[in-house]
């Protein structure tokens, strides 16, 4: 990363960068952890999801800086305080869970874990909801100083991250994002996908990552309209070919 993208980021959104930052240096600590400890929970080391979540908050919450400052008229401390009272609680959690040995997701053991759990299922779809709010503000203005290309990446990102962000919902709803066996089955290296059965974080990850690898591509790369047009549709239908295969029970790698 460029010292001139750090200090734009860090003048564009000083809360969102440093909390970012915070989860950044929080997911390399878990990762590390993921190395020198043996604690597990459903045959996987309990730090993996920590470093994951860490990691996914730290991407999403230096992209909203970045989009959010081109709206017109957006409330963004309210944003920020946001993001950082429903994300910040969700990481703390997870962390707390792992350090116990304990699940944190479809935890229904006791009616606590089970509260909070719900508590999770609520603030992330929270977060969904005020990222589509923010979609829908790319929508609704214009942005004469952007080229249409890049304005399209991220209403693309954002349509296809709000999509399959909810799509978490459907793994709250089984209580499960195995397909065909058990959660914890053997998976790929880091990201832990199921080798075996079909696996709904593929699609989940794939589709809410949307919202860094478009913009990216086409601030970078594809600089035309209709590449970006072409790009997100392909995007998309591999997300929903992922979610697809794993309805199945179909492994995504094996």
């Amino acid at each position: 990363m460029s010292e001139h993208f750090i200090e734009t980021l860090k003048f564009r959104n000083e809360t969102l960068f440093y909390f970012g930052l915070l989860c950044l240096v929080a997911g390399v600590l878990f990762l590390l952890l993921t190395k020198i400890t043996t604690i597990q929970v459903t045959g996987v080391n309990a730090w993996n999801k920590p470093f994951k979540f860490a990691f996914s908050i730290f991407l999403y919450s230096w992209s909203m800086a970045w989009y959010c400052y081109y709206l017109p008229f957006f409330n963004i401390h309210l944003f920020n305080w946001a993001i950082l009272l429903l994300l910040g609680f969700e990481i703390v959690y997870i962390a707390i869970q792992a350090a116990r040995g304990q699940l944190s997701h479809f935890n229904n053991s006791s009616r606590v874990y089970l509260f909070l759990f719900q508590i999770m299922g609520l603030a992330a779809t929270l977060v969904t909801l005020y990222t589509a709010y923010v979609g829908v503000l790319f929508f609704q203005n214009d942005f004469p100083n952007l080229p249409l290309y890049y304005l399209w990446s991220i209403r693309f990102g954002v349509i296809i991250f709000v999509v399959f962000s909810f799509e978490g919902a459907l793994m709250g709803a089984r209580m499960s994002h195995t397909i065909g066996g058990t959660d914890g089955s053997t998976g790929i290296p880091l990201l832990k996908w199921s080798k075996k059965h079909g696996d709904l974080r593929v699609a989940h990850f794939i589709g809410m990552h949307a919202l860094q690898v478009l913009p990216i591509l086409a601030y970078y790369f594809i600089k035309n309209i209709i590449g970006i047009f072409s790009i997100g549709l392909l995007y998309g239908l591999l997300a929903l070919y992922t979610l697809l295969q794993a309805l199945k029970g179909k492994p995504f790698y094996k």
